[in-house]
């Protein structure tokens, strides 16, 4: 066996086999779960050759290998005496507490935020037309569009319940027959008569007893819309469900373990979580506009301003729920309209540097950013113009500021979770469809927001550098350009997007050069071409990075990216397998920038000549942002 000596070595050197909980493999590296990482021997493995280097991230303690991490992979298996195990790592429970509650969060959430936003938008969409007299709230039309807006906010248990069980290790549909049990109709009935007797009288928590469970009092609460109880029900769901999956026979499995899980988790949940879990949330809510309510602007001014730096780090996961839990105990949230103004804000930065600046291919990106930032989309003008000029970033954060402080001076509140930018603006309307002074008052927030936004950005946002035009650094531009072209072999760019250092990258396997010399792309476009004519020389499972070969004898490594692996592939399509010939230009992998976004991944892309030890030189463009089939990279012999 080729790589036998160096899976012993690697082995022996993470704190031997009984130091290993598992052991996966992605395009380039060894991801192993240890049980003591300090037994591991971190600088003797970056010596080892076959080794690259060692990095320790997310729990996993990871030998990044390159090009041969499959083979190795193998080795390690076998050696260790493993069940060999191509899924992607799973996400280590070993990080902060609060890096996990944004991690549960939002893979709880995300899956879902796009049929919630979509019968939001219909249920706002109807406010607004009773608003406007052009339905009546009797009609059948009206009756029917309600029913598409409240489906699933009303029935959301079932639907958290999915995507609760399913990040917590259970089976989804369990979590779906819990959260089902949760908005059973027929027990929303039985509070018409009069309670048998009352529990916790005279206190916050007094509530009146209608039906007991083994002659234990059930304390039936409303559990449509709910947040709370279904997540917490799911969670020990799950756990139930693994200690049955253990003691039942296999012949029976398929039944008994659902029958037991549910059996167990539903009435635990009615009778303790429930109440439990609701009270906490009406609590959290009081607590949210206790805050709010000592200083609105205050308020306003911090939510609106920091919106958009909590959306770069994942932060507004933690406020997300919030508002639901809002929505679902007083019927309005005011945090989530507190940060409507931010994409306005954006989008009028956004305009004053399109209007503005000189460069050609800035310009020619400010108008896409713009108009998709007018429905709230707003990470082309983020990642594409305003972060990487800076000023106006930050320019843009104090429009949202503003805006933000208005909204809370006006007492504004979004009354659904509906859609972004303007789509987002029949969410504030509440259902009586009555326009009162917190509705009209968005008008002039927006406006506002916008407004500081263009005129800061256009008069102090921007150097001169950006506003005049300087034809001496244009020849230099396109000197650098033809100096690329002038390379032995030319690896054009696989994607469309923008161009960033790896230097940049999070990843050090990457930007420490330790995987070979390139740059990174952050594409614009779920597309990846091929950039070079070969052969498919590696294509990993989950479809996330793909190793090229050309017919030049470079090796070409492109990661679609970053720990996209623990996607499992989901929303990558990969159109080649490995073996395959491909052409350059030749369409590739397909892929869902958004949803891999949402579900919380860096989409970055790494693109390098894993083999660059043995060209004399290698030439990178000079762009800010490039077209796929342009020149990307150059080799010299």
């Amino acid at each position: 066996m080729k790589y036998e000596q160096l899976a012993k070595d690697i082995i022996e050197n993470v704190g031997g086999r009984e130091n290993i909980n598992s052991v996966v493999h992605c395009i380039t590296r060894l991801r192993f779960k240890l049980k003591d990482e300090s037994k591991a021997n971190k600088e003797v493995l970056k010596d080892m050759d076959g080794v690259v280097t060692v990095m320790q991230s997310g729990g996993q303690y990871q030998v990044v290998i390159g090009n041969h991490v499959q083979d190795v992979y193998k080795a390690v298996v076998e050696v260790g005496g493993f069940g060999a195990n191509d899924a992607p790592a799973e996400e280590s429970g070993k990080t902060s507490l609060f890096n996990r509650f944004i991690d549960i969060i939002s893979s709880i959430f995300s899956p879902i935020l796009g049929v919630l936003a979509a019968t939001g938008m219909i249920k706002g969409l109807n406010a607004m037309f009773v608003a406007l007299g052009w339905l009546d709230p009797t009609s059948g039309t009206y009756q029917i569009l309600n029913a598409v807006g409240d489906s699933l906010f009303y029935f959301f248990p079932i639907f958290l319940g999915y995507t609760a069980m399913k990040k917590f290790g259970g089976s989804p549909f369990i979590g779906m027959a819990i959260g089902a049990a949760l908005v059973y109709p027929t027990l929303s009935t039985v509070t018409a008569g009069d309670p048998l007797y009352t529990l916790f009288s005279g206190t916050l928590f007094e509530s009146p007893v209608y039906i007991t469970f083994l002659g234990i009092p059930v304390i039936l609460m409303s559990y449509a819309s709910s947040v709370i109880p279904i997540i917490i029900a799911s969670a020990i769901g799950a756990k139930v469900e693994k200690m049955f999956t253990k003691i039942t026979p296999d012949v029976v499995k398929t039944f008994i373990v659902p029958f037991a899980t549910l059996l167990v988790v539903v009435p635990v949940t009615f009778l303790l979580i429930g109440p439990i879990a609701t009270w906490a949330g009406q609590l959290l809510g009081q607590a949210t506009l206790f805050i709010f309510n000592l200083s609105p602007i205050i308020a306003g001014l911090f939510i609106g301003g920091l919106w958009q730096v909590f959306v770069i780090f994942g932060l507004h996961w933690g406020l997300v729920p919030i508002a639901i839990n809002n929505l679902t105990v007083y019927g309005s949230d005011p945090v989530l309209a507190m940060a409507f103004a931010a994409s306005f804000a954006q989008i009028g930065a956004v305009l004053a540097v399109w209007i503005r600046i000189k460069n050609q291919k800035m310009k020619s990106l400010s108008a896409p950013a713009f108009i998709s930032g007018i429905f709230g989309v707003t990470e082309p003008a983020i990642y594409g113009i305003t972060l990487p000029l800076k000023k106006p970033f930050f320019i843009s954060c104090i429009g949202g500021a503003v805006g933000g402080a208005v909204f809370a001076f006006a007492n504004s509140a979004i009354y659904m979770v509906g859609g972004l930018g303007i789509f987002g603006i029949p969410s504030l309307i509440p259902p009586t469809g009555e326009l009162g002074f917190a509705f009209w008052a968005v008008v002039p927030a927006l406006g506002i927001a916008f407004v500081l936004s263009f005129v800061l950005t256009y008069f102090f946002g921007l150097s001169k550098a950006h506003t005049t035009a300087d034809p001496a650094s244009e020849k230099v531009a396109v000197q650098k350009e033809e100096a690329l072209l002038v390379g032995n072999q030319i690896v054009a760019s696989p994607m469309e997007g923008l161009i960033r250092p790896l230097s940049e990258i999070g990843d050090a396997a990457f930007s420490s050069g330790a995987l070979g010399q390139g740059v990174a792309i952050e594409p614009t476009e779920g597309r990846l071409f091929a950039p070079v004519s070969g052969i498919v020389t590696a294509l990993f499972p989950t479809k996330h990075a793909i190793g090229i070969t050309a017919d030049s004898g470079a090796e070409i490594l492109i990661h679609i990216g970053m720990n996209t692996v623990q996607l499992g592939g989901e929303h990558f399509t990969a159109l080649v397998e490995q073996g395959a010939r491909v052409e350059k230009g030749q369409l590739l992998i397909e892929f869902d920038i958004e949803a891999i976004q949402k579900a919380g991944f860096e989409i970055t892309t790494p693109v390098v000549v894993t083999d660059t030890g043995k060209y004399a030189q290698v030439n990178t463009t000079t762009d800010k942002q490039i077209k796929w089939g342009d020149p990307l990279i150059s080799l010299d012999i």
